[in-house]
């Protein structure tokens, strides 16, 4: 009887102490390989899903132990979006970049800007990040002196970024990647200069499309910044921008919910839009009255090259109409009825966002 109640609190000592390194072991990086991979988290996406989606593509040793993470750590807030992950990636470091699109470095100064996230977001994350505030953001987006200059120096930004019905000046602007800085004293007008720079390269690429088209760089930005909250994959993006030229060719109103969402200043999946919010006349919702053939006055969130892209060189189609399901994925009709039909197809399927 001695033996074993010597041996019983040794076998549990010993079975915790295992447990603790097995679990350690999973939570750990998969690998040295310190190269980016793409991944798409859609939106209203579960633990259980994200997971899923991270073991695809390597990026964690087990669903299991990232769902335990998660659940023992109260990580609940995760983001929609694209991100660039790598292997070599701690759990840590995977689940605060997913909850706040920041790279975690405790050695490293980094900002991460994620495409679809709005001024507001990276104004928060610039918070976190370094040593200014929101406020120190939305101040110098006012700064006509500012604005002056930038008008002066890039070539896509004219006196279009002063109307007075944009929220936010350079929203749209600022091109989401990775920047690195020099240490938390960076200034927002620092990271905006490389934000800034780098949009600049991307745009480049198409400087003499832009200047031969009928719509002028604000525009195609503000077009983009829809495409980008309109479609989850990359695919769908140059469909998704010929139903907005074809609803604009035909003076019928984008009825877009992105840009009702941002008219009202809250996120897409806090809640549903009131009737009042959806029927009120607002420069940027395309929802509201007098915006037959509009598009919103500013863009509405950051914009990748993709989406870009598909502004500027969109599919030839027939398309009027486009409904998304709870996986993200997109379905384009002609006719208002095809359209009706669609979405009772994916109520019926259980398919339908709610």
């Amino acid at each position: 009887m001695k033996k074993i109640i010597i041996i019983i609190p040794v076998l549990l000592i010993l079975l915790i102490l295992g447990a603790f390194i097995t679990y350690k072991t999973l939570t750990g990086k998969v690998s040295e390989n310190g190269e980016e991979k793409e991944i798409i988290i859609p939106l209203g996406s579960s633990s259980s899903s994200i997971a899923t989606i991270l073991k695809e593509n390597n990026l964690i040793k087990s669903e299991t132990a990232f769902k335990m993470y998660v659940k023992l750590n109260k990580i609940s807030d995760f983001q929609a979006g694209t991100y660039y992950l790598k292997e070599n990636m701690k759990l840590e470091e995977i689940t605060e970049m997913l909850r706040t699109g920041i790279m975690f470095d405790p050695n490293e100064s980094a900002i991460t800007y994620i495409e679809g996230k709005n001024v507001k977001w990276l104004a928060n994350a610039i918070e976190k990040k370094t040593n200014n505030t929101a406020e120190d953001v939305y101040n110098l987006l006012k700064d006509e002196q500012y604005l002056d200059s930038l008008i002066e120096k890039y070539w896509f930004i004219t006196d279009e970024i002063k109307n007075g019905d944009i929220y936010y000046s350079l929203e749209g602007y600022l091109f989401p990647d990775t920047y690195a800085i020099a240490n938390e004293d960076a200034t927002v007008q620092e990271i905006f200069e490389k934000m800034l720079d780098k949009m600049e390269d991307v745009l480049n690429e198409y400087k003499d499309e832009i200047e031969k088209s009928n719509y002028s760089a604000h525009e195609i930005l503000t077009l983009a910044s829809i495409i980008e909250l309109e479609s989850t994959h990359p695919e769908d993006r140059k469909d998704v921008a010929s139903v907005l030229y074809n609803r604009i060719n035909q003076n019928i109103s984008l009825g877009s919910d992105v840009t009702t969402y941002y008219s009202v200043g809250i996120n897409i999946g806090d809640r549903d839009l009131y009737k009042a919010e959806i029927n009120a006349e607002n420069p940027y919702n395309t929802r509201g009255p007098n915006m037959e053939g509009k598009l919103p006055v500013g863009p509405i969130a950051s914009v990748s090259k993709q989406s870009i892209e598909a502004a500027i060189e969109p599919n030839s189609t027939e398309y009027l109409f486009f409904v998304a399901d709870k996986n993200g994925k997109v379905y384009f009709t002609n006719t208002n009825e095809e359209h009706e039909q669609m979405i009772q197809s994916l109520v019926d399927k259980g398919l339908w966002y709610e």
